[in-house]
């Protein structure tokens, strides 16, 4: 597979912008920066960022693809006497991964502090380490003595987001990236690669982009997105979890190098039947590959867009990312790709009257 560095470089910025839900701005910073060139952008006080072609017409019904830009992470709580840091989780990360990760705390000042999540040595147990812990075993430690060292020396406070400290690296000889955020940064950059594909071409469609923000605690901005956009039709591009590390083979419905999943069905919403058959049927058309899923948990932006209005047809286009919610994730340059490029024929080929029978 040929790697162009433009997108290597693009998903690497994206993974690495801090941006818990809520604090979302250096994430959109990088958008602004890859589309700058080709589109205009509209942001609003909940932080959504909204991406206009230039053709822009007005007039035209919508083709809204939405990617939200915030990730799991961290909020400072609380600072301890000893100077360690009670924080509560923003989204949902498993307690399982929390231990021994770092991560960054933005201070006062607008700086990074590194810190690490720690927890009692198994050395002070009395007996057989409880490895049942919650969220209250772990704080986070900057190296401070104090509070008052935390707070006057570091310029920690509470309200201080946290997220995961890991660098994304990009392995070129097997296509993959190692990182954090994929949750959706990396459906944030196909997002990026359809815009940038679709320049210049005149479409029965307005299509507008939307990074959306607080996805993780409960879709939020995307509820004030749609109904700005008013969309006639959406895409919802996701980091969705594999399943190809833990699953019985039969089962295996996400899988990593496979292609985008969409989904039937989650807890949150019915994907429209017949537009998710055309597009599984335009997966086929142009052999790009892609899967289909029946989910039995999780839940995306597309369920708020889908009852938007008087209803929008909406698919979810999931590129596969093995543990998400958590400080380290792996997905493929190559689903990357076949996601945007599905995408890209699917905005392409789309007419009104296509859109009538879904």
């Amino acid at each position: 597979m040929n790697y162009t560095q433009q997108n290597i470089s693009m998903i690497t910025a994206l993974s690495d912008a801090p941006g818990v839900s809520g604090f979302e701005d250096e994430v959109l910073a990088v958008v602004r920066r890859e589309l700058g060139g080709i589109c205009t952008f509209e942001e609003d006080k909940i932080r959504n960022l909204y991406i206009y072609r230039k053709n822009h017409d007005g007039a035209k019904p919508v083709l809204l693809l939405d990617a939200h830009g915030d990730e799991v992470g961290f909020m400072i709580h609380s600072i301890k006497p000893n100077g360690t840091l009670r924080f509560i989780e923003i989204g949902g990360m498993d307690p399982r991964v929390f231990g021994a990760s770092d991560v960054l705390i933005r201070n006062a000042s607008g700086e990074y502090i590194r810190g690490t999540i720690g927890v009692r040595p198994p050395h002070f147990s009395v007996g057989k380490p409880d490895l049942s812990l919650d969220l209250h075993d772990f704080s986070i430690d900057v190296g401070a003595r104090s509070a008052k060292e935390a707070e006057e020396e570091f310029g920690i406070e509470i309200g201080a987001p946290v997220v995961p400290a890991t660098k994304c690296v990009f392995d070129e000889k097997h296509g993959l990236f190692f990182g954090k955020a994929f949750d959706n940064r990396i459906g944030v950059a196909a997002m990026i690669a359809v815009i940038r594909k679709l320049d210049g071409l005149d479409l029965p469609f307005d299509v507008v982009g939307v990074v959306s923000s607080q996805e993780e605690v409960g879709d939020r901005g995307v509820e004030v997105a749609v109904n700005k956009v008013r969309p006639d039709i959406a895409v919802c591009f996701e980091g969705c979890p594999a399943d190809d590390t833990f699953t019985e083979p039969y089962a295996i419905q996400t899988a990593m190098g496979c292609g985008p999943m969409f989904r039937y069905i989650d807890r949150s919403v019915i994907c429209s039947p017949r537009y998710q058959r055309w597009v599984l049927d335009e997966a086929k058309r142009y052999g790009i590959r892609a899967q289909a899923s029946v989910r039995e948990g999780g839940g995306n932006s597309g369920a708020v867009i889908n009852l938007a209005g008087k209803g929008v047809p909406v698919v979810v286009a999931g590129v596969p990312v093995r543990y998400i919610h958590s400080p380290s994730c792996i997905t493929a340059y190559e689903d990357f790709e076949n996601t945007a490029e599905l995408v890209f024929h699917i905005a392409e080929d789309l007419t009104p009257q296509i859109l009538e029978t879904f």
